[in-house]
């Protein structure tokens, strides 16, 4: 009788363990649409210095569309920052800063880091004897890359 329970155990836990595998195969497709579009979006922000919101607004877009992502779209993140920690995303047209003071515009002059990060949940799940169990797992990529656009209305200072 304990002979049958403890093969009973091991089967449970082989079909467990391979749900759980299953569901991991698919984690990596998914982290590696999180890294090309951190990757996407960084590039953008090297060649203007910051995120215009246009960029902003379609890549949160793209990640929403995508299958798993859909789960939780209202846990994606993208977040942009410059090398002070402010905010460097703004409007499409850049002219709207020209008369702004240099620490109020979103970009910065070149070779400044911007950092771009995204954040999103997977959706682990193992549906075991017709119950679903699932958990939610945190993720985040970041990236970051120097500005390349010279700015006329900012200050260079040479170090």
């Amino acid at each position: 009788m304990r002979g049958i329970a403890k093969s009973f155990l091991v089967a449970i836990l082989v079909a467990a363990s391979i749900m759980v595998f299953t569901n991991l195969v698919f984690f990596f497709p998914w982290y590696m649409t999180l890294v090309i579009e951190t990757f996407n979006l960084s590039q953008v922000a090297a060649g203007d210095n910051y995120i215009k919101q246009s960029y902003y607004d379609d890549a949160l877009e793209r990640l929403k569309d995508r299958p798993i992502y859909r789960d939780n779209k209202d846990q994606i993140d993208i977040e942009v920052l410059n090398e002070d920690d402010k905010s460097a995303r703004g409007v499409d047209d850049e002219t709207t800063y020209a008369n702004a003071a240099e620490n109020e515009k979103p970009y910065r002059q070149r070779g400044e880091p911007v950092k771009v990060t995204i954040r999103a949940v997977y959706p682990l799940s193992v549906r075991l004897w017709g119950q679903e169990i699932r958990k939610e797992i945190p993720v985040s990529f970041s990236l970051t890359s120097a500005g390349l656009k010279h700015y006329k209305d900012l200050e260079y200072y040479f170090d």
